[in-house]
């Protein structure tokens, strides 16, 4: 073959290298198997309309479908679970600009996987009636590979079965249990409560009864004291019963449902066979129907001393009220006593009151180390980045 049939052939294998080379940046191959955080579907949202005290912004962090419960690696790592999806993803901002820039599926094909936890270099996942865990998951973000199953004898009932999960200071794995329904009364001990188990599966109880539906719960920091939102039951009207806040200061307590709402309201259905008197009364009752998920004791240097160890909840909003209620951020203030004094808006524009209509919903608040805070949303599919700049 002659020398220019040589240089040809190289020239044409070259340039189909480029071509592949530019292909694969066009459609974001990664050699990681993450797929860019944003890619700019959310530029339209109308984040102006977000109003927040003087000095806040927000911002896009991620992009992800039906984002819900959220977690945190020592190396900050963030890992998202879906409800009415089927997937659990991890994004991660790796160049500090404030942004995730990648994000990966870790899982997928799972029944309403909304509950994620960290532990010890390991992921756990809640689906309705199990819990995963995927060891070593920070290393192996492209190819997390089979999970192992600690725990597969949760209810099966979809109804309230989603689930959200997170570490104790006691180390145990706490995981909640819906109540099968609107308001019944279950014989099963197991429905309407918190439970918690050893981080392999192994001594599951319940911690906490009557409690119809968490979605989210954290612990004081000076205190060690958990704290949970409860959504309240549905068809008594606009304006009842309220959803709640409540603390548990040990293990053991009945927090009323389905006999008693809001610390005094009694139960039309169930409310003559125990008195409120025998429960523990909510730390502070909020709006009805607002939904009330995920919430963290702020514990952050970047806001101002006001808001430390305050908590922020997030309200996913009201379905089934004439005048829709919630879809905001809510600021709880707590004393030194643990006793709820305040309950104010923090962040509020996701509904318009005038017209309704809805653009975001609010699911769950974490904390990131520079004192800034993520919350997801599943409606606008993002998750958001607030930030205080003074």
């Amino acid at each position: 073959m002659k020398r220019s049939s040589y240089v040809f052939i190289a020239l044409i294998t070259i340039a189909g290298l480029l071509c592949t080379q530019s292909i694969s940046r066009k459609i974001n191959f990664s050699s990681d198997n993450s797929t860019p955080a944003i890619t700019g579907v959310s530029a339209d949202l109308p984040l102006n309309t977000i109003k927040l005290p003087k000095g806040f912004s927000i911002s896009v962090f991620a992009e992800v479908e039906n984002a819900r419960s959220l977690a945190i690696s020592p190396s900050g790592t963030i890992f998202v679970g879906n409800r009415s999806e089927d997937k659990v993803y991890a994004v991660k901002d790796t160049d500090g600009d404030g942004k995730a820039d990648k994000k990966w599926v870790i899982a997928s094909g799972l029944n309403m996987p909304n509950g994620v936890a960290f532990k010890d270099g390991d992921l756990y996942v809640a689906e309705v009636n199990r819990v995963h865990k995927f060891a070593g998951i920070e290393s192996k973000l492209a190819n997390p590979g089979k999970s192992q199953i600690i725990y597969d004898k949760y209810p099966t009932e979809a109804h309230h079965g989603w689930k959200y999960i997170a570490f104790g200071p006691d180390g145990k794995l706490y995981v909640p249990v819906g109540a099968p329904c609107n308001i019944c009364e279950s014989k099963d001990p197991v429905y309407a409560s918190i439970t918690r188990m050893n981080a392999d599966g192994t001594g599951l109880e319940v911690f906490a009864s009557g409690v119809r539906n968490t979605v989210g719960f954290t612990w004081h920091p000076v205190t060690k004291q958990i704290w949970f939102t409860d959504n309240g039951r549905d068809m008594l009207g606009d304006d009842v019963p309220p959803c709640e806040l409540n603390t548990a200061p040990k293990a053991g307590l009945h927090f009323g449902y389905p006999y008693c709402h809001g610390g005094t309201i009694k139960d039309p259905e169930f409310g003559d066979k125990k008195p409120c008197a025998d429960f523990v009364k909510p730390a502070q009752n909020l709006g009805a129907h607002v939904a009330p998920l995920g919430l963290k004791f702020y514990t952050g240097k970047m806001f101002p001393s006001e808001y430390q160890n305050q908590i922020i909840l997030a309200e996913h909003g009201s379905w089934n009220r004439s005048k829709k209620s919630g879809y905001k951020l809510s600021l709880v203030k707590v004393d030194a006593n643990s006793k709820a004094t305040s309950y104010t808006p923090f962040a509020q524009g996701w509904l318009d009151e005038a017209s309704q209509k809805v653009w975001g919903r609010p699911v769950d608040v974490l904390l990131l180390p520079d004192g800034s805070m993520l919350v997801s949303d599943d409606q606008a599919n993002v998750i958001y980045r607030i930030v205080y700049k003074g």
